[in-house]
């Protein structure tokens, strides 16, 4: 499989426009990245791995970077980076053909293709934390204010970036919950797992057994509405508490959105 490297990038805040001043940089590489998305919020936080490089010095994360190859970052970039936080994993080349022109398929997809909503979200089914991808109040509070905030990114597809690490012997229980996903309780949504890919390096550390991380996924969604209209449906859960939950000794999930970042190339100010 091919080996492309995920970055996390938290950039300098003593930049100008940050964020802008990194994707004109980008843009004069030549670097031809599968995702760049600018960083939203935390859905999970990981309980056991990867916590010192990740939360506990309180890093504000910016931008998701996937490049299809594990190359070094262009001096030009790293000067602007404060933090880079970085996993390698080998992705399948099926996924990887044409995912430019399946991706922005994805990200502008014609009205009449995207799912409507279940209705699940008129009574949705609530936990107090959305640790275990669950719909929590604080979270369901979030969604509404993201969707009708002033950026047209609220409105538009979101990409979750999953990290996954399984408990021995119980990877078989969450193939099982992604056959559900992908053929009934996430794709009834407009859910996809666009990207998938086994974890082989992790900030430049060999995973040799070490009970580590051991996939990524990146999921699409049409909107935070199908995100959250998914959680809090009964179908859905059913196939979560079966399966996915039982079978993950750590994970993460982010909210990113790809189409913040089209906003800022546009020169449209995301205001997020």
């Amino acid at each position: 499989m091919p080996l492309c490297t995920l970055h996390l990038l938290s950039l300098h805040t003593t930049t100008p426009s940050p964020i802008s001043a990194f994707l004109s940089a980008l843009k004069a590489t030549n670097l031809k990245p599968l995702v760049i998305s600018r960083v939203i919020r935390w859905i999970i936080l990981p309980k056991e791995l990867s916590t010192e490089s990740l939360l506990a010095r309180n890093i504000h994360w910016d931008l998701l970077l996937i490049l299809p190859s594990t190359d070094a970052l262009p001096s030009s970039l790293q000067s602007l980076v404060q933090h880079d936080w970085t996993v390698t994993a080998g992705i399948p080349s099926r996924l990887l053909k044409d995912f430019s022109t399946k991706n922005n398929q994805l990200l502008h997809p014609a009205p009449e293709s995207v799912p409507q909503l279940t209705g699940a979200l008129k009574n949705p089914k609530v936990a107090q934390s959305a640790q275990n991808l669950e719909l929590s109040p604080e979270l369901q509070a979030w969604v509404q204010s993201f969707y009708n905030g002033s950026s047209a990114a609220g409105r538009g597809a979101v990409s979750m970036l999953n990290l996954l690490s399984f408990k021995p012997g119980l990877k078989g229980s969450y193939l099982k919950y992604g056959a559900a996903f992908a053929s009934d309780v996430g794709s009834k949504r407009g859910g996809n797992a666009k990207l998938v890919g086994t974890v082989v390096d992790v900030a430049g550390k060999k995973k040799e057994g070490d009970g580590g991380w051991d996939e990524i996924a990146l999921a699409h969604y049409p909107s935070i509405l199908h995100f959250a209209d998914m959680l809090g449906g009964r179908d859905y859960q059913e196939a979560n508490s079966k399966w996915r939950v039982p079978a993950l000794k750590d994970t993460f999930i982010l909210c990113t959105s790809e189409i913040a970042v089209e906003e800022m190339l546009q020169g449209k100010q995301s205001k997020l």
